[in-house]
């Protein structure tokens, strides 16, 4: 876990893989199309993240594609983030079954509803 932390707090690399996401399959060169990025420094952010587990790399006869994979990000959000948020989570769930409880010996009233010319005026069009 301690090679992906070091892998994403890089914003170069994070810049990957949100591309890797969008664009599953690139080349080294599609990666860093449109950086000011060269090869060299390209390759050894793609070895990163490729050692931290983030990025699968095939070979397709002489290309190498380049794939996102998310199983270590999620590893991470089940680790350290979905157990922060479980109490939270936990409290809404009740709020939301204590409103949602209604008593069987509550009635409930009917709305009035308003009748009269103050109403219906409101909603007849004025002729000029």
């Amino acid at each position: 876990m301690e090679l992906v932390f070091k892998a994403l707090a890089d914003q170069t690399r994070r810049n990957m893989l949100d591309k890797l996401l969008q664009s599953p399959g690139i080349t080294l060169g599609e990666l860093i199309e449109g950086t000011d990025m060269r090869r060299q420094s390209a390759s050894k952010h793609v070895q990163i993240l490729e050692e931290a587990g983030l990025v699968h790399v095939e070979w397709r006869g002489r290309e190498k594609k380049h794939f996102l994979n998310p199983i270590p990000v999620r590893e991470i959000s089940r680790r350290w983030l979905d157990k922060y948020n479980e109490h939270q989570a936990d409290a809404l769930l009740s709020m939301k079954d204590a409103l949602e409880e209604t008593p069987e010996n509550v009635r409930r009233e009917q709305p009035q509803v308003k009748r009269g010319p103050e109403v219906t005026s409101f909603f007849t069009p004025i002729e000029d």
